[in-house]
């Protein structure tokens, strides 16, 4: 927490006479919002609350969005707010940290406190303050604001340390740095992870709001896919930096950001599973390998990959490949149904991709003894699992045990990505020479319903002929 008195500055900001000081201080209109409301997304909020507050009753719980972090010097990456607090609030505003104070053995009251924008009638800091100045770094929005849009209590962040001075059982969302935990007397770090660890778990089965801003995040990535086709010249002229570019307008211009930064991966490139470099030429007659979503407004965020001809053709070979990819793919995803394990998905993939090498004679043994679980040898070319949770993190509920995760079953309202590929390397000499340098992979996210699943990101063109029309288009 920053003293009001003394404003963040910078070692070359210039002098401030008395003067100056009392004029900056008056002559200022009204700011406040007097037409904020309830958000839908507050409402949603306060139900989750009320799940987590079962989870743990008689104890205080703490969970804070976080601080700015530095990118270099005195510059700051934009700020994100920690998953756990957005799902809880709602609110995306930075220093600021939810309370659940628990009455009695059963039931919690919900306080903010958090950093509101400060007074223009006394004080340098809306003025002066590079950090969180209004005429510096924008609108902070004030207690009462905050209050009517996510429907809670809010006081100021300096009451915070008070508040968690007395010896109430508390739980911390821990940040980064530990400073929230600091203030708590009775901090346990192990009891905090089990905070974090049910957090994890109850996000795991999306509301219907969440499954409404997964499909917008998807429906923006589509159109921003679109965007990126729509300028092969330009693409053919700047390489991966243009598709990333041209992909990230359409993120910030219909959501918030892009959820993850972008693989643009071209020709060899594809063969980097994380290639995020994205400065490589995009030259016609190999494929490019974009795995790229849009982050929404309130933070959900789509994970989709296609694998797209340059000049907007499959070669045979290359055609092949791709078939053998979007086959494993639909296997896959035909294999998630309610309580199905969730690494089913992942078996009937490869299940697809070994029978598919071992049919181009590819595999130095037969496809199952590749599959034999003391062999996958098959995983050279392969490498990844096929899903992970998607949701406000493109890699969602990390914290989860994983008797709950990887090692459960899924659910209806559970999300994941199906996202098989196959990866020769440029180097690799135990492939033919046509198939080094080619990366193919096909993600889409799915949402298990009461009796299968939906493809959130199916608008984007996957089959062979449909992914060439709609380059040529």
């Amino acid at each position: 927490m920053t003293d009001e008195k003394a404003p963040k500055t910078a070692s070359h900001d210039p002098q401030t006479p008395e003067k100056l000081r009392e004029f900056m201080n008056q002559g200022w209109g009204d700011i406040e919002r007097h037409d904020v409301t309830l958000s839908d997304v507050g409402s949603w909020a306060a139900k989750r609350r009320d799940r987590l507050s079962e989870a743990f009753p008689g104890e205080r719980l703490v969970v804070p969005a976080g601080t700015y972090k530095v990118r270099s010097n005195d510059t700051d990456y934009v700020f994100r707010p920690h998953t756990d607090y957005v799902w809880l609030v709602g609110d995306q505003t930075s220093d600021a940290v939810l309370v659940l104070e628990p009455h009695g053995t059963s039931g919690h009251d919900a306080v903010l406190y958090f950093r509101p924008r400060s007074e223009r009638s006394q004080g340098e800091e809306f003025w002066r303050d590079r950090m969180y100045g209004e005429l510096w770094a924008g609108r902070r929005p004030s207690l009462t604001e905050t209050s009517r849009e996510f429907g809670i209590e809010t006081r100021h962040l300096d009451e915070l340390a008070g508040a968690l001075k007395n010896d109430v059982p508390t739980r911390v969302r821990r940040d980064e740095d530990g400073t929230i935990a600091s203030l708590v007397s009775n901090a346990d770090a192990e009891r905090d992870r089990e905070l974090a660890t049910t957090l994890s778990e109850l996000r795991l089965v999306k509301d219907a709001f969440e499954i409404d801003q997964l499909r917008e995040a998807c429906a923006i990535t589509h159109r921003g896919f679109s965007d990126v086709l729509a300028e092969m010249d330009k693409v053919r002229k700047y390489g991966e930096r243009w598709i990333e570019g041209t992909f990230w307008r359409r993120a910030r211009a219909e959501g918030n950001d892009v959820g993850y930064t972008s693989i643009a991966a071209a020709g060899p490139h594809a063969t980097t599973l994380h290639w995020i470099e994205n400065d490589g030429p995009v030259n016609d007659g190999t494929l490019m390998l974009l795995d790229m979503g849009v982050e929404g407004r309130n933070l959900y965020t789509a994970d989709v990959t296609r694998t797209l001809p340059v000049n907007g053709e499959f070669t045979p070979r290359q055609r092949e490949l791709y078939q053998l990819v979007l086959d494993s793919q639909k296997a896959g995803i035909a294999a998630l149904k309610p309580g199905a394990p969730f690494t089913a998905g992942h078996q009937a993939s490869m299940e697809v991709i070994a029978h598919g090498l071992e049919a181009m004679e590819l595999l130095p043994v037969s496809a199952e003894e590749a599959l034999d679980p003391t062999s996958m040898i098959y995983r050279r070319w392969t490498l990844h699992g096929v899903s992970h949770m998607l949701g406000l993190d493109v890699h969602d509920c990390a914290s989860a045990r994983n008797e709950m995760y990887n090692k459960g079953t899924v659910e209806p309202g559970y999300v994941l990505t199906v996202e098989p590929g196959l990866y020769f390397q440029a180097e690799d000499l135990t492939v033919p020479a046509d198939l080094r340098g080619i990366g193919i992979r096909i993600e889409d996210d799915i949402l298990i319903t009461n009796d299968g699943t939906e493809n959130l990101s199916d608008i984007l063109p996957r089959e062979i002929d449909d992914v060439q029309n709609w380059m040529a288009g």
